[in-house]
């Protein structure tokens, strides 16, 4: 008996630390996802430094994808609608946080930390980004839409890539295997979409979207880092990124319990 409780002892002490060190990784991560993104960093550098290759594709792309907008009012009206509704910051974040308090309902609270972390680092890290570097949006001759605000990056793609990310790697331990691969191509396809809407519209650069995206991935793919590293310190084995963040997300208690730190898988 003195031996049983002694491990259970051992098993709580150890599950404490993993979650303290899951805490300080989670926020160390945003914290310097900003400056983590090394392809991010580069083209922040030549948006800065004004490189005129990069000009000539952005004032390129602006100027030809303005005159189809304007040809075929039809086809701008979807691309808003998409936009400023379905694709809305506000819609997909709104979609996280129904996520998140779901998680919480399931008890699985290291994913919700996880969800909500990613989702208000991105917000954050974009804003502050926009606001250092302000960079006006392009200028057009008979807009067909408005956005306030700076340009680089995008706030539309990156709270996509954020949300979509999100969504996709909670949720995929829910889908059956032969469903996962439809998901990710539907997740990435929203997120071009997105972008393309955005420099279609002519309220971004095509530069814009770009490092809307790449500092988006900065923050998924180090929040993720962080999560896993958790699953590691808990004594749980690491996932595949196909298997989704947590796939005892499917069982009766995601997260280990005290009598283990592997908890129960599926099926178990």
């Amino acid at each position: 008996m003195a031996a049983r409780v002694a491990v259970r002892s051992l098993r709580e002490r150890r599950r404490r630390v993993a979650d303290r060190r899951f805490g300080v990784r989670l926020l160390g991560s945003a914290a310097v996802a900003a400056i983590a993104a090394v392809p991010f960093g580069l083209l922040l550098v030549l948006v800065e430094g004004r490189w005129r290759p990069l000009r000539r594709l952005d004032t390129g792309a602006a100027r030809r994808l303005h005159g189809v907008a304007l040809d075929h009012p039809a086809w701008t009206s979807t691309l808003r609608f998409l936009s400023d509704r379905v694709w809305d910051p506000l819609t997909l974040r709104a979609a996280v946080a129904l996520l998140t308090v779901w998680l919480v309902y399931r008890r699985a609270w290291r994913l919700a930390a996880w969800s909500a972390v990613t989702a208000v680092a991105g917000g954050v890290i974009g804003l502050l980004v926009k606001t250092v570097v302000e960079r006006a949006r392009p200028s057009l001759e008979d807009p067909v839409a408005r956005a306030p605000g700076f340009s680089f990056p995008s706030g539309h793609a990156m709270t996509a890539t954020t949300s979509f990310a999100v969504l996709l790697l909670v949720l995929l331990p829910l889908v059956p295997r032969a469903w996962r691969a439809l998901c990710w191509y539907a997740a990435v396809l929203c997120v071009l979409g997105v972008g393309f809407t955005r420099v279609a519209l002519g309220v971004h650069w095509f530069s814009d979207v770009v490092g809307g995206w790449l500092l988006g991935l900065a923050v998924v793919a180090l929040t993720t880092w962080a999560f896993e590293a958790w699953r590691v310190d808990a004594g749980r084995a690491r996932t595949a990124v196909g298997e989704g963040l947590e796939p005892e997300l499917t069982g009766e208690r995601p997260e280990p319990g005290p009598s283990g730190g592997k908890g129960e898988r599926p099926g178990a």
